[in-house]
């Protein structure tokens, strides 16, 4: 089972984009985060003919998060359990039937910037009720992952200037804290299971060339449950993506899970 995530920063900018990269890589499985489309308004024709059933959580403008499956999906719930207040689409879950079933979490964590500040406080508040959500997944034994941009820098090697963000949301020490709070429930980065060392990214600016001076940070991760780490084949990150034409600034990251 190829799980992959990928923020594609506007499904109708990546109208083009996202079917190719489908066809050439055939996931059975991709969380995508910042659709940027209310439900109604989602481009289910851009699919046709690719084999996918499509589950969304969308949002107007901004936001929004989506499963698409070429396996069943049953028991599909949307939002981030624990504040009912709460009205941003970012998170969404579903059960996937391969040969063994694998619960998928889809999320797009806050950025949190400008820091200190309402919007820090948000992130910090979604990340611990993150965390209350996969302990209890945790309970159910159930294999599952945590798919998504979890706008969160893990450590300086995630990033080529690790000097240009100390300030930065995306990799203040509280922000990293409370990422390792989740992994150590027993979680397992995937892509850190199987490649070590910096120069491994899949975020890169608009902005100053960025791209071409792979000026990147590693931002989208899936961590595994241990069972689901237990099912771990393969991993990857599909760089190429950003060089093509009307790239997002993200590029989808994969497991293969013997499931």
């Amino acid at each position: 089972m190829k799980i992959a995530t990928f923020n594609i920063n506007g499904i109708k900018a990546r109208a083009e984009a996202l079917p190719a990269w489908l066809r050439a890589a055939e996931p059975d499985v991709v969380v995508l985060q910042e659709i940027k489309s209310v439900d109604e308004a989602f481009p289910h024709e851009i699919f046709d003919g690719l084999g996918y059933s499509i589950e969304t959580h969308g949002q107007k403008g901004f936001n929004g998060v989506a499963i698409l499956s070429k396996l069943p999906l049953e028991d599909v719930t949307r939002g981030l359990p624990g504040d009912d207040s709460d009205e941003q689409a970012r998170w969404i879950e579903a059960t996937v039937i391969g040969r063994s079933a694998v619960r998928i979490c889809g999320l797009y964590l806050p950025n949190g910037n400008p820091a200190p500040g309402p919007k820090y406080d948000y992130k910090l508040a979604w990340m611990a009720r993150m965390r209350d959500r996969a302990a209890t997944l945790l309970a159910s034994e159930m294999p599952f992952l945590m798919a998504g941009d979890y706008n969160v820098i893990p450590q300086d090697e995630d990033a080529a200037k690790p000097e240009a963000w100390r300030e930065d949301a995306l990799a203040l020490p509280e922000s990293r804290a409370a990422f390792r709070r989740i992994l150590n429930l027993g979680f397992t980065d995937a892509f850190r299971a199987r490649v070590q060392g910096p120069g491994h990214y899949s975020f890169w600016d608009y902005q100053a060339g960025a791209w071409q001076k792979n000026n990147g940070i590693r931002i989208d991760h899936l961590l595994l449950s241990p069972q689901a780490a237990d099912l771990l084949r393969d991993v990857g990150i599909d760089k190429d993506v950003r060089a093509g034409e009307k790239p997002s600034d993200h590029v989808p990251v994969w497991v293969d899970l013997d499931a």
